[in-house]
This record gives C-alpha cells, structure tokens and sequence, in this order.
C-alpha cells in the first residue's frame, strides 16, 4: 500500500487561498509553503497573486460580511436561482466549447431532485467508506473514482485496503450514477447547455467535516476560493448534501460572498446547489463547530479531455 503524504500533495476536497480576511472563519492563523525550484512560471505567479488581490477585496468590501440567506434548511425549494454575469476569463474559455456555454452564469438550488432514499444510500456510502479512514485533522474526503480516502495526515487508495475489500456492491454504483445523471441533466437544463457535451470530471468526492482543529493545510477547507482557480478542469460544480444544518450539525454554511453581501446556503439533507465554476460564484464553507456535515461535491468539465468515467464495483 503506497501512502502519500498529505504534505506534498493537494487533497481533492480541500483548498485554500491566501487571503487576510476569512469570511468563514473565526482563526488568523496562516501558513506558509514555499516550493523553490529552478523553474519559476513568472506569468502564472502573477495571474495567481492578482486572483488573491481580487478575492482579497471583494471579501473585505462585502459589507461587513452581511449575510443574506439564499436557502434555509427549514424551507423547501423546488428550485431557487440567481443570474450572475460570467467573469472574463470564464466566458473566454467556454467559447472554445460550443454547446457548453451557459445562457446565464449563476446559482441554482434544488430540494426535490434527489429523493429521501437516494439521499440515505449515499450516506451510508459515505458511512461505510470513512469508518475505514478519516483525517485526524475533522475534515475527511472519499473519492470513488480514484480511490482517494482521507488516513490519517495522508490519503490512501481505499480499493487497495484490506479492510475495505468487499465494502461496496453494484448497488452502491448504481444509486451514486444515478443520482449524478439526475444532477447533470439538471444542471445542463438550468444553464442552457447541452448534455453531450458536459463531462464529469475529477474531484468528485464524498466529505465529512466536522470540528476536531485541523492539523494540516488540507483540513483547512473554509477559506475564501474560486473553484475554477483551484481545479482548472472545472467548469459547473455542484454540491448534494447528505446532513442537515442546525440538526446534524451547527455552523458548515455554504457561502457565496458577492460585493453587496454574502448569501448563505444552509445545508437541507437532499438539496442540490449548484453554479458556474468561475470567479462570479467566490465561495467558502463557514467552519463546523458542531456534529458532522457530509456532503458530496459533483463536479462537471466542457472539456472532454478531464472527463472522468463513473466509478464501478470492479476495480
């Protein structure tokens, strides 16, 4: 069993960005990664720095972090959006994909797309898979696809475990390819695109938070971010969750932080939120401070070259 260090490698569901004011989050603390080397991508650097200033400003300038819902665990919505207008370098790239092209940028939320029983399999899913691993650090993901299980300060391949041999059926793949079919269709008719061409694309994942401290840069999973910048593949992403805000768990809000106000997205066991992947949807995941929050992040690409095939029991 070949095991990576957490240290030297990007975990798949957590990211961060170094910005001086935290939206989500009550701690200062920062760390610091240096990786010298001979080569230096000067353009890349500096494309990256000025994304920071950007996300550095619009935190800063949200009025005072007002917060405004979006969706409230308590209600139910058959489906809720808002139209953003798509940021430059995101509308730039999708005309390389005709089809793909959004009428809209924006958000979108739907409570009734995924049924209880869908939403109780995958949980269990989820269950089963990290009972095997988990972070020591509260912030603990499953990859299907790749096999990525949180263990410890690392991640493991989950199908190489022993312990976790026989731990998925047919079954299991069955209801998770459905549920993502469901929310790609959803996703392709919201937006206006076609379905041939969105691609699911890699990290999809199952995540479990909850509020043991972090213990490596990767556990640190509330920080300001653009999920294009993080994973260039992105293009829509979308989350399920799995747990409910206020019952399972206390604080894990959703975030989208907008230059007039940051709109929340209360976790509702069944709820699907989904949005373009570029710099209009600035996002974070307010710290869990109690219980557990499971969720899993579904994310879609234009491009068929980062397509990712669905996951099956025969690995």
């Amino acid at each position: 069993m070949t095991v990576k260090q957490r240290s030297s490698q990007k975990s798949p569901g957590i990211v961060k960005q170094p910005s001086k004011t935290d939206t989500c989050s009550h701690s200062s603390s920062e760390r610091e990664s240096p990786h010298p080397g001979p080569r230096i991508e000067w353009r890349r650097i500096i494309t990256r720095l000025l994304m920071m200033v950007g996300i550095m400003v619009v935190v800063y300038f949200s009025k005072a972090n007002k917060m405004v819902p979006f969706a409230a665990q308590k209600e139910e919505i058959s489906k809720r959006s808002v139209e953003i207008s798509c940021s430059k370098d995101y509308a730039d790239e999708l005309r390389h994909f005709q089809g793909c092209i959004p009428k809209k940028c924006g958000r979108v939320i739907f409570d009734t797309l995924v049924t209880t029983s869908e939403v109780a399999a995958l949980l269990n899913i989820a269950e089963r898979g990290l009972s095997v691993g988990g972070s020591t650090g509260g912030a603990s993901i499953l990859d299907l696809h790749s096999g990525a299980l949180s263990h410890g300060n690392a991640f493991v391949n989950i199908f190489k475990l022993e312990e976790a041999k026989n731990l998925f059926n047919a079954q299991d793949f069955k209801i998770y390819s459905h549920v993502k079919n469901k929310i790609h269709h959803a996703i392709a008719n919201h937006f206006g695109i076609s379905r041939s061409g969105l691609y699911l694309t890699h990290p999809t994942f199952f995540s479990r938070i909850t509020p043991v401290p972090p213990q490596t840069i990767h556990d640190e999973y509330w920080h300001p971010h653009v999920d294009k910048e993080t994973y260039e593949s992105f293009h829509y992403t979308s989350l399920l969750y799995l747990s409910d805000f206020g019952h399972h768990f206390d604080g894990g809000r959703f975030i989208f932080i907008d230059k007039d106000s940051n709109k929340t997205v209360e976790p509702r066991r069944g709820r699907v939120s989904a949005f373009t992947s570029g710099s209009e949807n600035l996002h974070c995941v307010e710290r869990v401070t109690g219980g557990t929050r499971y969720a899993i992040t579904v994310s879609f690409t234009c491009d068929p070259n980062h397509a990712i095939d669905d996951p099956t029991v025969n690995r």
